[in-house]
């Protein structure tokens, strides 16, 4: 009788350690979502890609963002062109404006006037108000015109007899600031009345592009050597050079 008993106890625990085995190398083997067959699947469509399949979904969607802008920006150069070069009456002035937009540099100096008239000095963009230093227009160096308007044909030359400071004639902003084929180091100053000032033949620049200036604020320097002795001033209005001799009173005696 006990060796029967001793059988069926033996037979329980051989089946209970099976039991143990079977459950543990189950749970070792984790079946992935991925694995598992969808609804779609069971019914012969495909898989439902979801954003947890591509763990670099953000980078794709960034990339593409970019390919987008892209296509938009070739678009948008080529939209033009053709606007361009149309010749309808219907769009011509669609086509004028655009050519204005593209050729015309942007009023940075009116715009900055109108902020600082608009909602006041704490946010404009010059260090200091654009205002208050045009006390009066003056030559930028202090010099004898070496050669005039009507000889030049866009502006004069200054004579300086030492090293100076080129001051700027009135605030505005720097539209160019650098190495001009006919003056050499050359900075340009846009003005809020849409005139430009023009000083060239410098031997050193000391602001740069887009930087909003002051009336009387120095632009460069200037010292005269065998190779130079002038220094290129001219004032655009419009399309049209005046004579600065008009504008300002100075020394036009050679």
């Amino acid at each position: 009788m006990s060796k029967g008993v001793n059988k069926i106890r033996k037979s329980i625990n051989q089946r209970k350690r099976m039991r143990d085995l079977t459950s543990g190398s189950a749970s070792s083997k984790q079946i992935t979502p991925s694995s598992m067959p969808q609804e779609e699947e069971k019914h012969g469509f495909p898989p439902v890609v979801t954003k947890q399949t591509f763990p670099g979904g953000k980078t794709s969607r960034r990339l593409s963002g970019m390919v987008i802008k892209g296509m938009l920006s070739v678009m948008l150069f080529f939209a033009a062109a053709l606007l361009l070069q149309t010749d309808s009456d219907v769009l011509s002035g669609t086509k004028e404006w655009t050519e204005t937009a593209l050729t015309n540099e942007f009023p940075f100096a009116r715009v900055n006037q109108w902020y600082q008239e608009t909602f006041g000095e704490p946010m404009a963009l010059s260090s200091q108000s654009a205002n208050k230093g045009d006390s009066g227009q003056a030559l930028p160096v202090n010099g004898s015109v070496s050669e005039s308007f009507q000889a030049n044909g866009t502006g004069v030359m200054l004579a300086p007899e030492k090293e100076t400071d080129v001051s700027a004639l009135q605030s505005g902003v720097v539209t160019f600031a650098g190495n001009d084929r006919d003056t050499n180091k050359t900075v340009v100053v846009q003005h809020p009345d849409n005139s430009e000032t023009v000083y060239g033949l410098l031997s050193s620049i000391d602001v740069h592009l887009y930087q909003f200036i002051d009336s009387g604020q120095s632009l460069g320097t200037f010292s005269p050597d065998d190779d130079s002795q002038n220094v290129y001033f001219a004032i655009e209005q419009g399309d049209a050079y005046v004579d600065p001799v008009q504008v300002i009173q100075v020394d036009d005696t050679p």
